[in-house]
């Protein structure tokens, strides 16, 4: 339980607190630092999920159909768009639904046979490729494609995170 906090308002209030933290205040010469983030909220009772993304979108996989919930373009901490909130996703929830949250170390690793990004296009595809696969064979899958796309010749370049989660009858009700 979220105790009634949005995942916007989640977003916003870590936005200021590392502001504080950091003590930005946009001026010349301060520390530009921040961070993307994705958040979602599941409520298995109303079967709603609030989604709300700093940089960081989410993918839901449907029916074999992938769509993209856009995240908003600016970081948690200082940004020009300090006027602007984050957006708070509503989205109806359906048994079967899978949805993926994840860092951008994934489709920026090099590789591949002439050095380049695996791509966000590629990483969708290999997502809807796979969705049909239990959860932890969908793990392993994405595990292996990373490593073979990296080889032995490319170094892990950013960190990689990718959180899956299929709706289902034995997702847990409380």
């Amino acid at each position: 339980r979220n105790n009634g906090l949005q995942a916007d308002e989640i977003l916003n209030q870590m936005r200021e607190h590392v502001m504080k933290s950091l003590h930005q205040t946009g001026k010349e010469g301060e520390t530009k630092d921040g961070m993307d983030m994705a958040l979602a909220i599941i409520n298995m009772q109303t079967m709603k999920m609030q989604y709300a993304g700093a940089y960081n979108s989410a993918y839901m996989i449907r029916n074999k159909e992938l769509v993209e919930i856009k995240a908003d373009r600016m970081p948690i901490g200082y940004s020009l768009k300090l006027d602007h909130k984050f957006t708070n996703n509503e989205i109806d929830i359906l048994e079967g639904d899978q949805f993926y949250l994840y860092s951008d170390g994934y489709s920026d690793q090099f590789g591949g046979t002439d050095a380049r990004k695996f791509m966000s296009k590629k990483f969708k595809e290999l997502l809807l490729s796979i969705s049909d696969l239990p959860m932890l064979q969908q793990k392993e899958t994405l595990l292996k494609a990373h490593l073979d796309w990296r080889g032995a010749k490319y170094e892990q370049i950013d960190d990689v995170l990718i959180v899956g989660v299929k709706i289902s009858a034995t997702t847990n009700k409380n």
